[in-house]
C-alpha cells in the first residue's frame, strides 16, 4: 500500500525525529569516540527508538531538568506530554562530560553519544511518581533501583546501526508506509503476550467503536523487548504473532513489532505507548484493563485499578491528539461466541471460561486447546517452544 503524508497523524511534537547517518559517515563518527560502552537489552531497545524516532521529540537521553520535569509532570519543560524519562544509566565513574560514547549491542556498533550531563537520579521520587509506589515490589521500581546504575547520562544521540534482533522491527517512516494512501483511522493494539481468541475478537470490535470511521485499519504493535522475567521470549511471541499473521490473512490488520521494554508502569506506560504509536501513524489506541499493570511480588496484589490507565489515558487523549478505545469485556458463550459481558448477562447466555493457570497446563500436557480459546497455529508454537 502506498502512503499519503498528507493523511498521516503528525508525529509527536510535530517533526518523525530520524538520528540515523548515512554508512559512508560510521567510519569519521566512530573514530571521534572516546569510550566504548555495550548497552543492555533494555538501554538498546532506548537507543533504537530515539534513533528512528519512535520517542520523537527526543534527539537524546533526557538531560536532567527533562528527565525531573517528565517526573514531576508527565511533560518536557515545553508543556509536551511525555510518560516516562528515557535515561542512559551508567555506574561507570570514568565517563565524563564532553566524552562521546561508541554505544554497542552485543558487540555491533549501534550509535554514538555526547554526554552534555552525568547526574545522580532522584530514583525514590522517579519510583513514586512515575509507578505510583517506591516499593521494590514493584519489578518497575526494582528494575530502577536495582538494575539501572547510579548515574543518568544525557546527551544526543547519533545512530549508526539498528540492532540485530530474531524479530523485525520496522521503524516509524516504514510503518506509516504500510498504512492506507486513504484517509482512515489507525487503531493500535499494544500486546506482550502471544494473541489468542479474545485478543483478536477485541481488536476487530475496536474497528466497530463509535468513534473509529468505516474502512478503517488496526495496527497490532506487540512489544518484543524486554517483560517480566515469567512473560514468553520475544523471539517465541514473535513466532506466534507471524504463524497468526499466516493464519487469519486479513487486510485490515497491519502487522509491526516494537523493540520497547516494558516498565509495568500502569497509567504513565499507557501515555508512552500512547506517544509511541502516535509517532508509528496510529490516530487510535485500545486501552485495555490494567494496561501495563502489574503486581506485588510478595503479595500478589495489584498495584493499579483495572481503569485507571483508561482514566488517565482519556484525560490526556485531547492533548496528545489522540482517541482512545477502550477494551470492551468480552466472554465466549455457547450460543452465540463472543459477546460482551454485560449481553451474556442480559441474555442469560452460558459463558465458557478458561484461565491463563488452566491453559499453560493443558499446554504442558499436551491436551487439546479449545478453539475458541486460542488458535491452532499460536498453540503449535507455544508447544514447540515450551522450554524456551
Amino acid at each position: 500500500m502506498v502512503s499519503s503524508s498528507a493523511v498521516r497523524i503528525a508525529p509527536h511534537g510535530g517533526e518523525l525525529v530520524d538520528l540515523m547517518v548515512p554508512e559512508q559517515a560510521h567510519t569519521e563518527v566512530v573514530a571521534s569516540c572516546s569510550k566504548t560502552v555495550e548497552l543492555s537489552d533494555r538501554n538498546a531497545c532506548d537507543v533504537e527508538l530515539l534513533a528512528v524516532g519512535g520517542f520523537s521529540p527526543l534527539k537524546g537521553f533526557c538531560t536532567e531538568a527533562e528527565y525531573l520535569s517528565i517526573v514531576n509532570t508527565m511533560a518536557l519543560p515545553d508543556g509536551t506530554v511525555f510518560g516516562l524519562p528515557i535515561v542512559m544509566d551508567t555506574s561507570d565513574e570514568s565517563i565524563s562530560i564532553g566524552d562521546r560514547l561508541l554505544l554497542t549491542y552485543k558487540e555491533k556498533q549501534i550509535a554514538v553519544m555526547d554526554v552534555k550531563e552525568k547526574f545522580k537520579p532522584n530514583k525514590p521520587l522517579e519510583a513514586k511518581l512515575c509507578y505510583g509506589t517506591s516499593s521494590i515490589e514493584h519489578p518497575g521500581v526494582q528494575m530502577i533501583c536495582m538494575e539501572r546504575g547510579k548515574y543518568y547520562l544525557s546527551g544526543p544521540v547519533i545512530g549508526l546501526n539498528l540492532p540485530d534482533r530474531p524479530f523485525p522491527c520496522k521503524t516509524p517512516a516504514q510503518v506509516r508506509d504500510m498504512l492506507p494512501a486513504e484517509d482512515v483511522d489507525v487503531v493500535a493494539f499494544q500486546c506482550r503476550n502471544p494473541v489468542h481468541r479474545a485478543h483478536y475478537e477485541l481488536f476487530m470490535h475496536a474497528l466497530e467503536a463509535e468513534n473509529v470511521r468505516k474502512g478503517s485499519v488496526v495496527v497490532v504493535h506487540p512489544t518484543c523487548g524486554p517483560t517480566q522475567d515469567d512473560d514468553i521470549p520475544g523471539a517465541v511471541r514473535y513466532k506466534t504473532y507471524e504463524v497468526l499473521k499466516a493464519e487469519i490473512n486479513n487486510p485490515k490488520i497491519i502487522w509491526a513489532y516494537l523493540p520497547y521494554s516494558m516498565h509495568l508502569a500502569g497509567p504513565r506506560e499507557a501515555i508512552q505507548h500512547m506517544i509511541i504509536r502516535k509517532n508509528y501513524g496510529c490516530t487510535h489506541f485500545i486501552i485495555g484493563r490494567d494496561m501495563a499493570g502489574c503486581r506485588s511480588c510478595l503479595t500478589g496484589e495489584d498495584f493499579y485499578g483495572a481503569f485507571d490507565a483508561q482514566n488517565l489515558a482519556n484525560s490526556k487523549a485531547a492533548e496528545l491528539g489522540m482517541q482512545t478505545v477502550p477494551s470492551l469485556a468480552l466472554v465466549h458463550t455457547e450460543e452465540k461466541g463472543y459477546v460482551t459481558a454485560d449481553v451474556a448477562k442480559a441474555e442469560g447466555l452460558h459463558v465458557k471460561n478458561l484461565s491463563g493457570t488452566k491453559f499453560r497446563e493443558m499446554l504442558r500436557n499436551g491436551d487439546e486447546i479449545p478453539e475458541w480459546f486460542s488458535f491452532k497455529s499460536v498453540v503449535s508454537v507455544l508447544r514447540e517452544n515450551l522450554n524456551t
